[in-house]
């Protein structure tokens, strides 16, 4: 299929020609771990209604301030803790979730969808920054994706990867293409063995997402 190119430019083409398949004009969507609002906005300025939930409180006054700003009038975001919260209240016709996958989510998901309706996922996938050796706890494959989606009660109908891998030349190259990453791969281990890798011969950079559509039957 092709891809809308008139896809928002901080996500995947991909991922946003899978939503707009569900013809988000009639829709009432509910974008877990929303963040500042990556998705929601651009879902806001489609879809019918958007609620966006997030537990970090400092991207909720942001994500409310950017709605103002862009005269967003049909979105809404609120503070929760994604894998405590039900869903169901929230009546959505489209679930999705940028980068916030879990078992806690994709089961309340499930739960809270009627027959026919759909979420939509964007996940980190295991080879996600493989040069640093340690694999995320929030990362997938796709046979787990799949198992996990079939266990909630959901049918999977897309699961793909989508990965983009950077190459260089020099030790320093590398360096610089991780640098907005330092301080979180220092503080969780990451940051030393990927100054191995390098020193070693290593010069790539791996990022690598999953991109999930799956239906409630």
């Amino acid at each position: 299929m092709t891809c809308d190119a008139q896809a928002p430019p901080t996500l995947s083409r991909r991922f946003w020609a899978l939503l707009e398949e569900e013809h988000l004009a009639g829709k009432r969507a509910l974008d877990i771990g929303c963040g500042w609002g990556r998705l929601s906005l651009p879902l806001a300025a489609r879809a019918r209604w958007v609620v966006g939930l997030d537990r970090d409180a400092a991207l909720i006054v942001e994500a409310r301030s950017r709605a103002r700003e862009a005269g967003l009038a049909s979105v809404e975001f609120h503070e929760a803790d994604v894998e405590r919260e039900e869903y169901d209240r929230w009546a959505a016709d489209l679930i999705t979730a940028h980068l916030c996958a879990s078992g806690a989510v994709i089961e309340r998901a499930s739960r809270a969808l009627r027959s026919g309706s759909c979420l939509g996922m964007v996940a980190f996938h295991v080879d996600q920054w493989r040069e640093t050796g340690k694999v995320s706890r929030f990362a997938y494959d796709e046979e787990r994706m799949a198992r996990s989606l079939g266990e909630a009660g959901l049918v999977p109908e897309v699961i793909e990867v989508e990965r983009e891998v950077q190459r260089f030349e020099t030790v320093e190259q590398g360096l610089a293409a991780a640098v907005g990453l330092a301080d979180r791969w220092k503080a969780d281990g990451r940051w030393h063995r990927y100054l191995a890798f390098l020193e070693e011969g290593g010069r790539t950079l791996t990022r690598s997402h999953l991109l999930v559509k799956a239906r409630k039957p």
